[in-house]
C-alpha cells in the first residue's frame, strides 16, 4: 500500500494525496453479500433534522462483513481484495470448501490464492482467527471480540492492530491502539496480523468537494455564532470564552463522561493515554 502525490495543476489537486487502489483485485462486489443503504440526510422520520452537518453524498452499497468467523475448520481461499466505501479497511471475499462466501476485513499483508482458517485448530497466522486462549503472546492482532460470539468489536479500522501481553487465568491482557491496557475473556475471537491499507492515515482529501462526495455538510463552529444560537457564541470580535460545550451545554474536550459504576471498568487494568 502506497500514496499518490499530484502535481498542481488546479488547487484541488495541490493538496491531494490518495491511496494507489494497486492491492484491489475486483471492481464489483459479490452481488449475494450486498444491499442497498438508505441516507437519512441527519433526518428522523419526521422529517426534522436531528444530526447537523449530514447530507448528499455519493450513493453506496453495503457490504455484508462476517465479523464472526464461525465457521470453524472449513477452510477458505481469498478470491479478491476489494474497495469498500463504508469503511476505511480493504475487505477480502473467502470462498468456504462448502461453497459458502463472505466477506472479511484485509489484514495486512493478506495475498489472493491464501488459504485461511478459523477456530481452534487454525495455526496462528495472517487472516486467521483463533481463540485469545491459543493465540502466542506476543501475536498482534485485530478484530477482538469482547464477548464470545458476538462478533469482533475492537480493532477494525485501516492500520489499526493490538497485541496481547499476557494471559491470567481465563483472561488475556491486550494492549489496544489507544494506549488502554485491558483484560478480555479467553474464549473470545481475535484475528492475526494488524488491519490492512495502513497509509489511509496520510491521505489527504485536498479540497471541501471531496467532503460533500462522503456526505458530509460544511461544519459551523459554535463560537462564530449568536448567543442564542449556541452557548459559546457571541461577543465582540473574534472572543471565546468559557469551556469547551455543545450546542445542548453538554462540556467537551476533557470532562469525563465514563460511567464509574459502569460494569467493564473492572476489566480495565490502564486507562488510554494515562498522563
Amino acid at each position: 500500500m502506497a500514496v499518490r502525490k499530484f502535481k498542481p495543476t488546479t488547487p484541488g489537486q495541490r493538496h491531494k494525496i490518495i491511496g494507489t487502489f494497486e492491492e484491489i483485485t475486483a471492481s464489483v462486489p459479490e452481488k449475494s453479500l450486498v444491499f442497498g443503504k438508505l441516507s437519512t440526510g441527519g433526518r428522523n422520520n419526521q422529517g426534522k433534522e436531528t444530526s447537523r452537518y449530514i447530507g448528499g453524498g455519493h450513493k453506496k452499497k453495503f457490504r455484508l462483513i462476517d465479523f464472526k468467523r464461525n465457521k470453524d475448520v472449513v477452510p477458505a481461499t481469498v478470491k479478491t481484495i476489494e474497495y469498500d466505501p463504508n469503511r476505511s479497511a480493504r475487505i477480502a471475499l473467502l470462498f468456504y470448501a462448502d461453497g459458502e462466501k463472505r466477506y472479511i476485513i484485509a489484514p495486512n499483508g493478506l495475498e489472493v490464492g491464501a488459504t485461511l482458517m478459523s477456530g481452534p485448530s487454525a495455526a496462528p497466522e495472517i487472516g486467521n482467527t483463533l481463540y485469545l486462549k491459543d493465540i502466542p503472546v506476543g501475536t498482534v492482532i485485530h478484530n477482538i471480540e469482547l464477548r464470545p460470539g458476538q462478533g469482533a468489536a475492537l480493532v477494525r479500522s485501516a492500520g489499526n492492530f493490538a497485541q496481547l501481553t499476557s494471559k491470567e487465568n481465563d483472561y488475556c491482557v491486550i494492549k489496544l491502539p489507544s494506549g488502554e491496557v485491558r483484560r478480555i475473556f479467553g474464549g473470545c475471537k481475535a484475528t492475526i496480523g494488524s488491519v490492512g491499507n495502513s497509509d489511509h492515515a496520510l491521505e489527504h482529501s485536498g479540497k471541501a468537494g471531496r467532503s460533500r462526495w462522503l456526505g458530509r455538510r460544511p461544519h459551523n463552529r459554535g463560537v462564530v455564532m449568536n448567543p442564542h444560537d449556541h452557548p459559546m457564541g457571541g461577543g465582540e470580535g473574534r472572543q471565546s470564552g468559557g469551556h469547551p460545550r455543545s450546542r445542548k451545554g453538554l462540556y467537551a474536550k476533557g470532562l469525563k463522561t465514563r460511567s464509574p459504576k459502569k460494569s467493564s471498568t473492572k476489566y480495565i487494568i490502564e486507562r488510554a493515554n494515562k498522563k
